[in-house]
């Protein structure tokens, strides 16, 4: 038949990976890139032009940043690392076994994601490196769920196809295949 692929058994051994395809896809490559220029926006905020902000800073409001700033930098060295550990699996150079080791590392969410205390008396650039940080961390964890790496292979019993298929083996015997 034109247009159909032969396929006598659902559990071929023959498994499509969302993440493995997921993480060579234009999307990913966005997300990569995306994360690592906050990490490095971040970074070279952090070196410069934060330092002289937190300095004109009172007392109280020198530990919110202080806090803050630490805060950030942790969620985004999580986040970069997620993101890094992807791409090596991509390109090779971690096996999915390897990157489930890498990945116990990682601690996603970093922290609760909630509107931050003390916001509105920190500078407005790390506000908004915060607010970037956080909608990257909402959006990798969603990723990491749809990716997980943890998954095993559903049994018949756990897949929905699976289960029906199992039933109507047991109800019309072997031959049903």
């Amino acid at each position: 038949m034109a247009g159909k692929t032969e396929n006598s058994n659902f559990d071929d051994g023959v498994t499509v990976s969302f993440g493995a395809k997921f993480a060579r896809s234009d999307q990913f490559k966005t997300v990569f890139h995306d994360g690592m220029a906050l990490v490095e926006a971040a970074a070279a905020y952090l070196d410069g032009d934060g330092r002289q902000e937190a300095r004109r800073l009172k007392p109280p409001h020198s530990l919110a940043y202080a806090t803050h700033s630490m805060r950030l930098t942790t969620r985004l060295m999580q986040l970069a690392s997620w993101l890094l550990i992807r791409r090596a699996v991509t390109e090779g150079e971690l096996t999915p076994e390897q990157a489930v080791e890498e990945q116990r590392k990682i601690k996603l969410p970093v922290e609760d994601t909630q509107p931050v205390r003390d916001l509105s008396v920190l500078p407005e650039r790390l506000c908004d490196l915060i607010k970037e940080s956080v909608k990257l961390q909402e959006q990798v964890v969603r990723l990491d769920q749809m990716l997980d790496f943890n998954q095993s292979k559903p049994s018949d019993s756990q897949h929905p196809v699976g289960a029906h298929f199992s039933r109507l083996q047991e109800a019309f015997g072997q031959d049903a295949e």
